[in-house]
């Protein structure tokens, strides 16, 4: 199952919304076939593994990280393709969280008469998959925060010069973050102020370019929050023919949009500071409907901190350069709404890690367990 796993990690960047999964097929104590799913659309791990074993998986035991699937899709259900294939058993490390179909990829298994067991290694299959996991779950996709700052927290000079606090190395880590999203969320403030194009830039990506092919890399959609309409297609953000999503309050129609542009209008919600904005919420609903499963937020403080004020943000992801920028730099996020450290937003430190001179914290947001004095 552990090398199941690891055969699952080398679809990180390819598979999305599809899970990642690995598969492998074993015979008298040794591997007879292996694989994973490669690209959504594409033959799933069961499938690949299957054809490398050929004859040889009549009788054996095939290890698959995430419950077979029992229905068609763009693909053949692959529990089927392991019962004509004469697999003996069949190891799961976890079941499909999908409520609409889990468990029945086993129970068809089971009712062919080959044995199952589920639950080997469930914590590292798990991790594989988050936003796939989220949107099963919750019905809305799982939102990576990613910030960057200097080591007392500024993330520009009172001036507004912000190029550039963190490294190469840490600029070159975000476009691995960008690579694995569907969705990319900014604000109108970044595209206008940092003339963003918001793109997985393939030369930056560094090792990973070794595995991947700069044609497999594909471009997530570029999601712009722009309730007042000042985006215009003259920006750079227009540059790369890849998808954008302008999210708008009204649609307006006085501008020649490149056909990769579509506009949506969402309502308006009060926020902490008492003045209305996309509802965000509702925003991270509309990219569940496209199947949007895994969502990078890159912005300025105002949008990252109301994401995270909602409790809408699961994972952070913070860079720290080795820098003192001073009291009058702005700060990482505005949270107008937190006034005492009862409200506050607790984290969970998951991992600490150098990237180049930079440090790299990524945190879960949970439960603020803070007691005040009574």
């Amino acid at each position: 199952m552990q090398r199941a796993i690891t055969l699952a990690k080398k679809g990180h960047y390819t598979t999305s919304p599809n899970p990642r999964v690995g598969c492998v097929i074993v015979k008298d104590r040794k591997i007879v076939g292996e694989g994973y799913h490669i690209k959504a659309g594409t033959g799933h791990a069961e499938v690949h593994a299957l054809a490398m074993a050929k004859e040889q998986a009549r009788g054996a035991i095939a290890y698959v990280t995430l419950e077979p699937c029992s229905h068609f899709g763009r693909t053949p259900p692959c529990a089927q393709a392991l019962i004509n294939s004469g697999v003996e058993q069949v190891v799961v490390a976890m079941v499909d969280p999908n409520p609409q179909v889990s468990g029945s990829g086993i129970s068809l298994l089971e009712q062919a008469g080959i044995k199952t067991k589920v639950g080997l290694l469930t914590e590292q299959a798990q991790a594989l998959n988050p936003g796939f996991i989220k949107m099963m779950s919750t019905g809305l996709p799982y939102v990576r925060c990613k910030l960057a700052s200097s080591l007392d927290g500024k993330t520009a000079m009172a001036n507004g010069e912000s190029k550039w606090i963190t490294s190469p190395q840490a600029r070159s880590d975000v476009q691995r973050l960008r690579a694995q999203s569907c969705a990319i969320i900014t604000g109108a403030d970044s595209v206008l102020m940092d003339q963003a194009k918001m793109t997985v830039r393939w030369q930056e990506l560094g090792q990973l370019k070794e595995n991947y092919p700069q044609n497999d890399i594909r471009q997530p959609l570029r999601v712009i929050i722009d309730s007042q309409n000042r985006i215009t297609p003259d920006l750079p953000l227009f540059d790369t023919p890849s998808e954008v999503l302008l999210v708008r309050a009204a649609i307006e129609n006085n501008h020649q949009w490149p056909s990769f542009v579509q506009q949506i209008q969402l309502p308006l919600a009060a926020t902490a500071s008492g003045c209305e904005k996309i509802d965000l919420k509702h925003l991270l609903h509309a990219l569940a409907q496209r199947g949007l499963n895994d969502v990078l937020l890159e912005s300025g403080a105002r949008l990252a901190g109301a994401f995270i004020e909602q409790d809408l943000v699961d994972e952070l992801v913070l860079y720290q350069a080795p820098k003192l920028m001073g009291g009058d730099g702005k700060s990482l996020v505005a949270m107008p709404g937190i006034e005492n450290l009862s409200a506050a937003k607790a984290l969970a430190i998951k991992d600490i890690a150098m990237v180049g001179p930079d440090i790299r914290i990524t945190a879960k947001l949970e439960e603020n367990k803070t007691c005040l004095p009574e």
